[in-house]
């Protein structure tokens, strides 16, 4: 049952793609607030034993912000970046070929893509980010809908890729392993997160 909680924010597998075609477009400036690449919402959610257990996960680094959290116990664990730095915001992805994201992990984790209309549960299309064996690597990862799937502990989702790029409310970082998680950069294809 806390699973299927969990799991509520969560979405389903996929396959990761490698960095793609060079430098990501750069959005300009960061917030006046603390930010990662004007996404201002890197959020614990409370599901899952982690550290911060609720709140922000943003911290000052080198000048700009990191986003730090660590998992706990082998339960599924659920982290929320909101595309439109607010929860009642959404953003038309479908013209975007993905995203590129800058981290360190010391285990796999997912990253489900949750739309506006579907937003709780766990039945989410999802893709898995890889392990980096605690390195800072910057990775492409494909919004081709072949490289998104589901995890049958989670669900299938009643609704097609294609209208979650449409809608796409957040990125929400899943995994149920202890993992070391450290977020530097996260740059959507073709999308500049609103400054709140």
């Amino acid at each position: 049952m806390a699973a299927s909680v969990l799991l509520v924010s969560l979405a389903g597998p996929g396959a990761t793609a490698n960095a793609a075609g060079g430098q990501p477009p750069r959005h300009g400036c960061e917030c006046a607030t603390p930010s990662i690449d004007r996404l201002q919402q890197w959020l614990a959610s409370g599901e899952g034993t982690t550290v911060p257990a609720t709140g922000s996960l943003l911290v000052r680094e080198r000048g700009g912000y990191a986003a730090k959290v660590t998992f706990l116990n082998a339960e599924w664990h659920v982290i929320v970046v909101w595309l439109g730095n607010r929860f009642e915001a959404q953003a038309d992805l479908s013209k975007s070929t993905g995203f590129w994201l800058t981290y360190r992990a010391t285990d796999d984790l997912y990253v489900q893509l949750r739309p506006a209309s579907h937003w709780s549960g766990g039945d989410k299309w999802l893709t898995k980010v890889p392990s980096t064996g605690g390195k800072l690597v910057k990775r492409f990862f494909s919004f081709a809908p072949r490289a998104w799937t589901t995890l049958p502990e989670l669900g299938k989702p009643s609704y097609s890729f294609a209208s979650a790029l449409a809608e796409a409310r957040g990125l929400v970082f899943v995994g149920k392993t202890a993992n070391e998680l450290d977020f530097r950069g996260l740059r959507v294809d073709r999308y500049t997160p609103p400054c709140l």
